[in-house]
């Protein structure tokens, strides 16, 4: 596996995929870089059919679980995705559900177990550049928290990325979009002022304007999950603006040719 550039994003859910990197995937297919999505749950903690929360009347995880992974095909098939790999970890749920004391939640499996699944992964693949999320999570998720510290031990014990990035959502141009959304009545939603990452803080900003629709058409395929419902009634101009580009931290970099700021997550590899 190592004749070929490649990335790995290690995602918390199936739906993840599409927003932060769904572009960068699409385009680096595009471009005969191979592409390698880790999935760590099965999505259980979603909606069922009717936007049917977990605890409420009607909620049948195993049935959620086979509707997201169906859901997760169609949507990697969409992106060009290569390889998808399913750790079939439970999902823990928002910070505070019950379903954070399920046993077999992502969230309590021990970080070195997940993590020698992972760096076993990194070693077949053998990927350049890997992505993820931040220390937080971007928003706090338990099992996204848990996906960070899983992909940074297996870095480090695999010893194979050259480069790891975190997603990032940029403060400013978030908080005009959504301020133009509500102007609109499109959304009631009103991020904190402190939503998202400061533009100074991000060191990658990626052009993937040409695979835009490639986005809104994976995020429709995770139909049954309301959380995509925003990012579908917005209208066009805005979600052209918000799906062309994605942007990155570099968490560390081990390319003595890459760039302070990145418009390319393999910049000094090619």
């Amino acid at each position: 596996m190592a004749d070929r550039l490649t990335i790995m994003a290690v995602h918390a859910h199936p739906d993840d995929e599409v927003i932060s990197t769904g572009g960068v995937f699409a385009r680096y297919a595009a471009e005969g870089i191979r592409t390698v999505l880790v999935t760590c749950t099965n999505g259980e903690q979603g909606d069922a059919p009717g936007g049917i929360k977990p605890g409420q009347p009607g909620h049948d995880a195993n049935a959620v679980r086979e509707q997201r992974l169906s859901e997760l095909r169609e949507s990697t098939a969409l992106l060009g995705i290569e390889h998808v790999e399913l750790l079939g970890y439970r999902d823990s749920g928002m910070d505070g559900w019950d379903g954070n004391q399920d046993p077999e939640a992502f969230r309590n499996v021990p970080v070195g177990d997940a993590a020698a699944r992972l760096a076993d992964l990194m070693r077949y693949y053998r990927p350049q550049v890997v992505v993820t999320y931040d220390e937080n999570g971007n928003y706090g998720h338990p099992d996204h928290i848990q996906a960070n510290r899983i992909a940074l031990a297996a870095a480090a014990a695999s010893d194979i990325p050259d480069k790891l990035y975190y997603t990032a959502i940029p403060r400013e141009s978030t908080l005009e979009v959504f301020a133009a959304l509500r102007a609109q009545g499109a959304v009631d939603f009103e991020p904190p002022e402190d939503f998202g990452t400061p533009m100074d803080q991000i060191t990658a900003v990626v052009d993937v304007a040409a695979h835009a629709q490639l986005k809104v058409k994976a995020l429709e395929a995770h139909g049954s999950q309301g959380d995509s419902v925003p990012f579908l009634r917005m209208p066009s101009d805005l979600r052209q603006t918000i799906f062309g580009t994605e942007t990155f931290i570099r968490h560390f970099n081990r390319v003595t040719a890459a760039p302070a700021q990145e418009t390319d997550l393999f910049a000094g590899l090619r």
